[in-house]
């Protein structure tokens, strides 16, 4: 970790760190170039979602969730890709401390990226960093039934199923039912 929250993890193939102001650009190139692929497992877009300036205003934001510890954004890139383009985002919200210490954990992954198991390399990082520096206990992540490939993502890194949700979120469309699962921080002291 370095200076006013940033987070810099560093993989074998990628780096993992929050977010800066002039990522604005590179967000929204991520987003756009990914659009068809993310509408069968994303809410609907808010207004504004496909312009740069919403891009720049949400990094600050997020910025502003990391000082207050409500969330934590990351964006991926490829240690070999010199262009800096965005290989996928990891987000851990909704973080709630005291007898809960739990957050939610949502990712996607750049088209270009998917099938080479950087999303794995990169959660392994991001959700040793999210146990043992931030110390939560608990990290929570949905999922689609259909959607196989976060499935079978989410029981490689050690989630546990713990129940379904029926017309869980609206997405494309329609009501869907998710998969919850969630892991355990095995280190986890209670709150004093």
């Amino acid at each position: 970790m370095s200076s006013a929250g940033a987070v810099r993890l560093v993989t074998p193939r990628l780096v993992v760190r929050t977010p800066l102001l002039s990522d604005g650009a590179r967000l929204l190139a991520y987003v756009t170039r990914n659009r068809p692929r993310f509408v069968p497992w994303d809410p609907t877009p808010p207004e504004g979602y496909f312009t740069e300036s919403f891009w720049v205003e949400r990094c600050e934001y997020i910025q502003f969730e990391i000082a207050e510890g409500r969330a934590l954004s990351l964006v991926m890139t490829d240690r070999a890709d010199l262009s800096g383009a965005l290989a996928g985002r990891i987000n851990f919200t909704a973080i709630e401390r005291g007898v809960f210490d739990a957050c939610r954990l949502g990712y996607s992954v750049d088209g270009a990226y998917e099938g080479r198991g950087l999303m794995r390399e990169a959660l392994e990082a991001a959700i040793a960093y999210v146990f043992d520096d931030l110390g939560l206990h608990r990290i929570m992540a949905n999922y689609q039934p259909t959607n196989e490939r976060s499935g079978n993502l989410l029981r490689r890194l050690n989630f546990a199923v713990e129940g379904y949700a029926r017309d869980y979120l609206f997405i494309n469309g329609a009501w869907r039912d998710h998969v919850l699962t969630a892991r355990i921080n095995p280190r986890h002291l209670p709150p004093p």
